[in-house]
Order: C-alpha cells, then structure tokens, then sequence
C-alpha cells in the first residue's frame, strides 16, 4: 500500500457557496460537489481537525485523511430545515449525500463560528446539532477580530469570549481549534494557543492560518500546532491559481507532492525507512519504518 503517514495533508479552506460567487472564497455548490466527488474517488477520507492535530487518524490502509474546514459559519454551509435534517443546498447537506454515495467517506468537517453561528442567535441549536453528529465547533472570535491588528489583551477578549458563547450554547463542549481570522497572527502568537480574559480560559492543540500549502503531517518534524497551514478550494484559475485546492489536489495526486497514506494502524506510524529524518522525535517509539 506504500503507507507514509509522514507525507502532507490537504486541509481544505472554505467559506459560503454561492450560485454567483463573488470572490475567490466563494464556491458554487456544483463545484464543490465536485471537489467532495473528487476527494472521494481518488481515497481521501475526511478527519476534523482535532483528530488532525492531535495524530489521531483512524482511516482505512491505503487511504488518505483530508481536513474539511468551514470559516465564518454562513448559512450556505449550514442550516437546518423544518423537518430537522441539514437542507440539502448547505455544505453539510451536500457533504452527507456524497458520504452516503461513497461508503466509507466520512461526513465530518470542522466549522470555525462567530457570535450568532449560522444567523441563529447564541447558535444553541445549531451547535448541538453539529456537535451530536460528530462535526466539530472551533474558535474563529467572536467578532470576526483580525488579531494582528489589536493589543494582547483585545485579542485574548476576542477569543475567550467565543470560547464562552459556544460552551453556552453547548456546555461541557471541548473547543480544541481555532481558526485566524484573515490569517492574521495576534502579537504575541502563543495568544492564539492559549490565554483567558475575564475568567474564561482557552486552549487550543492546533491553530490554523489562511493559506496556501498542504500541511505537513503531525507526526513531522515540520509540524508546528500553532500555524498549520490551509488551502483555499478554488479551480485552477484566477488569482494565486498555483495555491488554489485544485492545484495541489493534482500534485499530491501525481506525486509531485509526497501525500499522507495510512497504514491502517492508528497506533503506529509507517513509512519509508528513508523518510526517517522527518520522524519527530516525539513520535520515535511508535514508528515502524520499512
């Protein structure tokens, strides 16, 4: 099966679909039913991010794990219907009739929510709905702060005080990821990891920025949990084209760019004894190079 569970992970960056997109971080709902078909065919298997983070990949031998990650929690990628059920044209409803297409392909994601998730006011049920259909809820501040631009303090508010609306809406929540809102790092950048304003405490095991590569696996040397890179899904066209998920997508495809694959054991990691320099040290007892 040729594992290499040292090999880079595609985490996918998405944010409302829209039948006329209007930026580049728009998709069409076809075109992202498109990218779920491909990343289905070609053996990927969704994970959210804290399993991504964390180094707990659980998916079949011979497949790949991809991180779907929804910013800004818009209607289009989640609402749900009068009878309870994710409307079909969302992100999730669209996500659960591919992962029904395709045993196997699972239908989890990750959602970085603002104040009032998905226009429902505190998000209560919303959040529960995710969370009990095992989606993650992640931190993306509470008002949208581009962290960069204020003082430590501010920028600890922003997030502690989101860490506090979603545990309202679903207590006893662990919020383990966050998001930076326009990728921008707060100053210092460990106040992304950790902090606490106003009694409320935040920490996070992986923090993830704007763009515009594959992320390297976590059991990497180069993996660093404060600043994990994301790819933004977008045709092989337009602005920072050589970026966009469609071209990675066929790098790591082609083996330009040497892609996670899993040996089926989550206790252990594989790969080729050549590849052993990349093994973080951390990681050196369950290593089973060949």
């Amino acid at each position: 099966m040729q594992a290499d569970e040292l090999g880079a992970v595609p985490v996918l960056m998405y944010h409302q679909l829209a039948a006329k997109p209007r930026s580049v971080y728009d998709r069409t709902p076809q075109d992202f039913r498109a990218e779920l078909e491909r990343l289905a065919r070609e053996r990927y298997v969704p994970i959210t991010a804290r399993e991504f983070s964390s180094g707990k990949i659980d998916i079949p031998a011979g497949t790949h794990p991809v991180v779907l990650t929804f910013d800004d929690s818009t209607v289009s990628q989640f609402r749900l219907s009068t009878d309870g059920r994710p409307a079909s044209d969302t992100s999730v409803g669209i996500l659960l009739d591919v992962a029904r297409k395709h045993p196997g392909f699972r239908p989890v994601a990750s959602f970085f929510v603002n104040a009032d998730p998905f226009r429902e006011p505190g998000g209560r049920k919303s959040l529960n709905w995710l969370a009990t259909h095992e989606f993650e809820v992640g931190n993306h501040t509470l008002r949208h702060t581009t962290l960069g631009t204020v003082d430590d303090a501010t920028a600890q508010k922003a997030i502690a005080d989101n860490q506090k609306a979603i545990t309202q809406a679903v207590p006893g929540l662990s919020v383990v990821s966050m998001a930076l809102p326009n990728g921008s790092m707060p100053h210092p950048p460990q106040l992304a990891l950790k902090g606490a304003a106003n009694g409320t405490r935040y920490q996070h095991q992986g923090v993830y920025l704007v763009g515009a590569n594959p992320a390297p696996s976590p059991f990497s040397t180069t993996f660093d949990p404060g600043a994990i890179p994301r790819i933004r899904s977008q045709a092989a066209t337009g602005p920072d084209a050589q970026f966009t998920s469609t071209a990675w997508l066929d790098k790591l495809r082609d083996g330009t760019v040497k892609r996670y694959t899993s040996d089926g054991d989550p206790k252990k990691i594989s790969f080729p004894r050549a590849e052993a320099a990349r093994l973080a040290p951390a990681h050196r007892q369950a290593a089973r190079p060949y």
